[in-house]
């Protein structure tokens, strides 16, 4: 039977997004700060809501927890999905209030977004449309580009590699929406807030099998 395990670490929209998964899903959905229960998951999911230094500090004061995605993600290559600072963990480094060292399973830092028009207020917070191509990611499948999800951020993930870079939206610049590489993906967007987009984003998300054909 599929499980999905969300990570609870003390940071994070829990209640809303277990809530999201358990609407999308037939399938057990389970909230867990224990690293073991990784072990049986079909799928991982890491949300993040704050500041990335306190995420990560956040996930660091469960023992086992770091080393236990690791082994499961990129070892295992079970499917994942980071949401928002869930998704800027992966990176090589944060830059939110001095450097914090990321996960650096995709190479690329977490920087200041920098609207080339002064008037638009940081965070960039509230409704935009992604853009990506057609055959972007199978978790994209079935969407046109133009959907509408929500974000609430402040900082965002600069790539080194643009081709992990799956979408992204307009703020006064590119702004990052969704990147991913192998069995991982993360979206700087809420899918659990992003209505009938996102639950369907959810669905495709526990539809995949971490492949990317």
């Amino acid at each position: 039977m599929a499980k999905t395990v969300i990570i609870d670490y003390g940071s994070g929209n829990l209640r809303s997004v277990a809530k999201a998964f358990e609407h999308a899903s037939m399938e057990d959905v389970v909230v867990t700060n224990d690293p073991a229960e990784l072990g049986s998951a079909s799928h991982i999911v890491l949300p993040g809501v704050g500041a990335f230094a306190d995420c990560k500090a956040g996930l660091e004061a469960v023992p086992g927890m770091i080393e236990a995605l690791a082994e499961q993600v990129t070892q295992n290559k079970k499917p994942f999905l980071g949401i928002c600072v869930g998704m800027q963990l992966v990176a090589t480094r944060g830059l939110e209030h001095g450097e914090t060292s990321g996960f650096n399973w995709i190479s690329g830092d977490v920087v200041e977004i920098k609207p080339s028009d002064t008037s638009l207020k940081i965070p960039h917070m509230g409704w935009n449309a992604l853009q990506f191509e057609q055959d972007a990611h199978p978790v994209l499948a079935g969407f046109e580009a133009g959907v509408h999800a929500y974000f609430v951020h402040s900082y965002h993930f600069a790539a080194t590699n643009s081709d992990q870079v799956l979408a992204e939206v307009e703020y006064g610049g590119a702004v990052t929406a969704m990147i991913g590489r192998d069995n991982m993906i993360g979206t700087q967007f809420h899918p659990e807030k992003s209505q009938h987009f996102g639950l369907a984003f959810i669905e495709n998300f526990l539809k995949w099998s971490g492949e990317l054909t």
